[in-house]
């Protein structure tokens, strides 16, 4: 006879489900349908390596399972079960995946029903929190959850009825949870504790950071406050040091731009740009070429603000205006630290261009960013700054421009013809099939999952060197120098049904102008 499971194992099985407190009337509809509660504590799972999934009829062991906790295991399930083995990383990442979902509700209500006057240490791990006070199992229910949705950012908003809870998700704002008014200044007050922020200060903004472990995943949380009408706003930006990992080839980008993006890393010295509004991506791409350059044989320095992921190999210095650390100092002191390549947040400044092209033209690579709307625009830029034509000419590399787009649903993608309003601005024949977004339990019922890159790339060559060097419009730069433009990536990925017409509308907006559609075939 199959003895009853003790009391470690029937905490996670015995939990009733509760609804989100206070979600808005709409919310049931939308939310996915929940999964089956995990039968193994997220603790057991973690330490003994031994993981049944919802449903699942065999086990997942990591590497170095002790057959004893396969066992066990296999007395609490009270059926057979098979197992499999999986490298330690794969278990990892569904260890996460499995478990993120878990205690969100439950957290919530208790946060809106306990005593919330004491705090308990909050936990080494965010799935790891069976004994810790309302509102750190809150906290941390509210980023697991983010982060298995995959969403960017959490918007603590106070309103006069309470607090709202927002998540960006692919770009997009939706909300997740509704909290009582009285919890509000607590949960605010537990963020910024752990973010290392005067909780008594609540009429100046306060910027922070928290570093974080789900599962076996590092996150960097940035913790931004803004004091406003009714209380403190809360953005928490999610940092998954998992991003750092990706490498060019992962960015989206077509082959014309992924060569001449690489051939811009070979060159020994210069400057590589790129360009794009806020949050479209600049920091990954640099990142990712960053990576591309790491291979131990180069002394890669960099001046961030805010050092946004650690690099292995790489010396990341963090600009501080509190010190008077900006962009321009950073770049002067560490050019006397014997780099090979330097890579500079951003160019936001004229005396940062000039030590960049300084540093350009006494033999290092310079990779940063500009804000300008195209590749052409960031030479533009440039000239603003004060720089002189030739020596960005002289300096310059390549630039690229990118945007992010949402990816159709793969689960319930469909297929519609394009309409001619829409078959007009974007230059593709009307009635030609499209993805239509239609929505699912699997993508929250947007129509979307993920996002990628569009990118434009202008290789400085002979003939864009020349225009450069005669102050040359961004038109005839454009002209001489674009292999493939924003507008054709837009189009390949309309027509190739990785997205939407409307998700690339806005580059077409108060355009008439038309590239060839063949080259946004290829």
């Amino acid at each position: 006879m199959t003895a009853e499971p003790p009391p470690f194992f029937r905490a996670m099985t015995d939990a009733p489900a509760h609804p989100l407190a206070g979600a808005a009337p709409d919310a049931a509809e939308d939310r996915p349908v929940a999964l089956e509660a995990p039968l193994l504590p997220y603790s057991f799972a973690r330490k003994t390596g031994v993981l049944l999934q919802p449903g699942a009829d065999v086990l997942t062991l990591r590497d170095g399972a002790a057959p004893a906790a396969i066992i066990e295991a296999r007395r609490v399930a009270g059926r057979p079960l098979g197992f499999q083995r999986v490298a330690t990383e794969s278990f990892d990442q569904l260890l996460s995946e499995t478990y993120a979902t878990d205690g969100l509700a439950a957290a919530a209500d208790a946060a809106a029903t306990s005593n919330l006057a004491s705090f308990a240490l909050d936990s080494a791990d965010l799935l790891d929190n069976d004994d810790a006070a309302p509102v750190i199992r809150l906290i941390n229910a509210l980023v697991a959850q983010a982060v298995q949705q995959g969403a960017s950012d959490i918007h603590l908003e106070p309103a006069e009825d309470g607090m709202v809870v927002r998540l960006r998700r692919d770009g997009v704002m939706e909300e997740a949870l509704r909290l009582p008014l009285e919890i509000a200044p607590m949960l605010v007050s537990r963020v910024k504790v752990m973010a290392r922020l005067d909780i008594a200060e609540k009429r100046l903004p306060q910027d922070g950071r928290i570093s974080l472990t789900l599962g076996a995943r590092g996150l960097d949380v940035r913790v931004s406050t803004l004091p406003a009408r009714g209380g403190e706003r809360v953005v928490m930006r999610i940092l998954d040091q998992a991003s750092v990992a990706l490498s060019l080839d992962q960015l989206g980008l077509d082959a014309s731009t992924a060569n001449g993006l690489r051939e811009a890393l070979g060159a020994p010295n210069g400057i590589l740009l790129v360009t794009g509004p806020t949050g479209a991506g600049k920091t990954t791409t640099l990142y990712a070429a960053m990576k591309t350059l790491n291979d131990g044989r180069r002394n890669i320095l960099t001046v961030e603000d805010p050092v946004e992921y650690a690099v292995p190999g790489v010396g990341q210095t963090q600009v501080d205006g509190r010190v008077g650390l900006t962009f321009a100092q950073g770049l002067r002191a560490i050019l006397r630290q014997d780099p090979d390549v330097v890579m500079v947040g951003e160019i936001r400044d004229r005396e940062t261009a000039d030590i960049a092209v300084q540093a350009a033209l006494t033999g290092h690579l310079v990779l940063s960013t500009v804000h300008a709307n195209s590749a052409a625009g960031a030479i533009t830029r440039l000239r603003d700054f004060g720089v002189e034509t030739f020596l960005i000419a002289a300096t310059l590399r390549a630039v690229v421009a990118q945007r992010l787009v949402r990816l159709v649903c793969t689960a319930c993608v469909g297929e519609e013809p394009l309409p001619a309003p829409l078959a007009e601005k974007l230059g593709i024949p009307a009635g030609t099939p499209v993805a239509k977004a239609n929505g699912c339990v699997k993508c929250r019922h947007s129509g979307y999952a993920r996002r990628q890159g569009l990118f434009e790339l202008i290789a400085v060559d002979g003939s864009v060197r020349t225009l450069v060097n005669e102050g040359a419009g961004e038109e005839r730069l454009e002209a001489a120098g674009i292999r493939r433009s924003l507008k054709e990536s837009a189009r390949a990925a309309v027509l190739q049904r990785r997205t939407t017409p409307t998700e690339v509308l806005p580059l077409f907006q108060g355009d008439v102008t038309r590239e060839p559609l063949e080259a946004a075939a290829e």
